[in-house]
């Protein structure tokens, strides 16, 4: 099913893993009291990758679920929470998994990959782009593999509509808020395309705002619109550029005001809002923040003392 609503036990007692990751939602909605109406969804919640990506794979494994998934081949380009989200779910259902990843997989990803028994395909390129998904579509093909494609399957925006976005309203409607600016990056396109049009249909003029790494940079979790992204030009007003450094800012400010220690792409979504409320002052604004700094500390760790 679809629909998970927080149907576990008020107790927070689920009878199997399955059970669990199904049924411990929603995920919290904060307001960062300190800037302002400002409310941020904290999807590092989701309990596998510790972040959004764990909602985008079981949309889009939900297919296969009725069918008899134990045992299957599931090939996926990824280098981040992608990969670490599938590479746990193959052993909540029983498949095998082998992560595509680029020459630049981060150490802590590779061996996050490793424990949970992921077989690792790393290709010489610098990074995944549409050539790249296409090819691992194809190797799918001649092997007999499942293959989501992240990037072009519409279950990845259609699953965060009616779930992600669908849990998000009832929090804002249960607050007695409207959110009029929502800000989240930009990766596969999927969160902030589906999210952006369940909130448009049900509170009416949203202004969204996509992030991305700014020429040059790169934030683990977020691309460039040019790379290849599905969706997003039809859901956004404008597209913010966040430099590495200024992400990093946006960690440490949020760490040093409300004590949550969110990740690089959640630090770039807080300057880009930053920005934005230059412009849109005292309005209530939704901030998605995808995961949390744990996975990118050696990065941050680079610039933190002079921070």
């Amino acid at each position: 099913m679809l629909v998970f609503a927080g149907n576990g036990s008020k107790n927070n007692v689920f009878l199997s893993v399955s059970d669990f990751i199904r049924n411990f939602y929603p995920t919290p909605l904060v307001r960062l009291d300190r800037f302002g109406d400002v409310w941020a969804k904290l999807e590092f919640f989701n309990p596998l990758s510790r972040s959004i990506k764990d909602r985008t794979v079981q949309f889009l494994l939900r297919k296969y679920l009725n069918d008899y998934l134990h045992g299957r081949l599931v090939f996926e380009a990824s280098s981040g929470n992608v990969a670490i989200s599938l590479a746990a779910l193959a052993n909540v259902y029983g498949f095998k998994y082998r992560a595509y990843t680029t020459k630049h997989l981060p150490e802590t990803t590779e061996v996050l990959l490793k424990v949970l028994g992921a077989e690792i395909v790393r290709v010489d390129r610098e990074m995944i782009d549409e050539e790249f998904w296409r090819w691992v579509s194809k190797e799918a093909v001649r092997n007999g593999a499942i293959n989501l494609n992240q990037f072009e399957n519409v279950d990845n925006p259609d699953g965060h509509y009616q779930v992600t976005g669908e849990e998000i309203v009832r929090q804002f409607r249960g607050v007695g808020k409207v959110p009029r600016v929502l800000i989240a990056g930009i990766g596969t396109g999927g969160h902030i395309t589906g999210i952006a049009r369940r909130l448009r249909d049900e509170f009416g003029n949203v202004y969204v705002v996509g992030v991305e790494p700014a020429a040059g940079s790169a934030i683990p979790g977020i691309k460039r619109l040019e790379s290849g992204t599905r969706w997003v030009r039809e859901v956004v007003n404008e597209v913010v550029d966040v430099g590495l450094e200024e992400a990093v800012r946006g960690v440490i400010t949020v760490a040093r005001n409300t004590g949550l220690l969110i990740g690089l792409s959640s630090g770039a979504v807080f300057q880009a809002f930053l920005r934005v409320r230059e412009r849109f002052g005292d309005v209530t604004y939704l901030l998605i923040f995808p995961d949390d700094i744990y996975k990118y500390v050696s990065i941050i760790g680079r610039f933190v003392n002079s921070a």
